[in-house]
């Protein structure tokens, strides 16, 4: 896959469909949620061997907490698990893992888990693997505007430089692409700020389905398109 003609550092994904895939098979949820890891997995290693720089992942949002207990418990263990058992191999592939979201409601141990996987791959140099969890993107713009007022900074001095420098994604370039798996027409309060100017990609794909090749379709398409940025 190197060989694509690509100019691009920033992918963000929605990852649809997990439930809906474990139904179509007759599967429980989290055998979907279970397949899914694979499915990110298989995306991380196919943004290296394409030299994407940056990659962003929508795990759980600030709504997913309305989902049943046992879910919830659910993702969350899956979490802790997905970390510690494939950790060592992301870091000896020099992922660098960041996470994007309000995480002072995590529980204590899934934080030091969390906390544990930033730490120890904060110097890696290859993909950068953002992973939003807890994320909603008015909360996060809400925080940035407390931030800001909170600063100091006089009204005339606020531009949009100083709203993205106090965001979750400061010092990320904004993502060039948005793909969403599932087949759903939505953002779904995904990085509204930052894909202003992406271009958005519904594959119908479950995201349990989705691989290299699956991204290197979304990229062709995206090769085939124009970026005006409003012009």
């Amino acid at each position: 896959m190197k060989e694509l003609n690509i100019n691009i550092s920033h992918i963000a994904i929605i990852m649809d469909g997990n439930r809906r895939w474990a139904k179509q098979y007759g599967l429980p949820s989290a055998a979907g949620h279970k397949k899914g890891v694979e499915a990110l997995r298989k995306t991380v290693r196919a943004c290296d061997d394409l030299g994407i720089k940056y990659l962003t992942v929508y795990a759980f949002s600030t709504e997913n907490w309305k989902r049943s207990k046992e879910e919830v418990s659910f993702l969350m263990n899956l979490v802790a698990v997905t970390l510690k058992n494939e950790l060592d191999e992301m870091h000896k592939e020099d992922v660098k893992i960041s996470f994007l979201g309000d995480l002072e409601p995590i529980s204590k141990s899934l934080r030091q888990v969390i906390d544990n996987a930033i730490e120890k791959t904060k110097n890696n140099k290859g993909v950068n693997l953002q992973i939003a969890f807890n994320y909603g993107s008015r909360h996060e713009i809400t925080t940035a505007v407390k931030k800001i007022v909170q600063s100091g900074i006089k009204i005339e001095d606020i531009t949009e430089e100083t709203i993205s420098k106090n965001l979750y994604t400061s010092g990320i370039p904004d993502p060039d692409i948005l793909i969403r798996t599932g087949g759903e027409k939505r953002i779904s309060n995904y990085l509204l700020w930052q894909i202003a100017y992406s271009e958005i990609i519904v594959v119908d794909e479950f995201w349990p389905e989705f691989d290299g090749n699956s991204l290197k379709q979304c990229i062709d398409e995206f090769n085939n398109r124009t970026r005006r940025y409003g012009k």
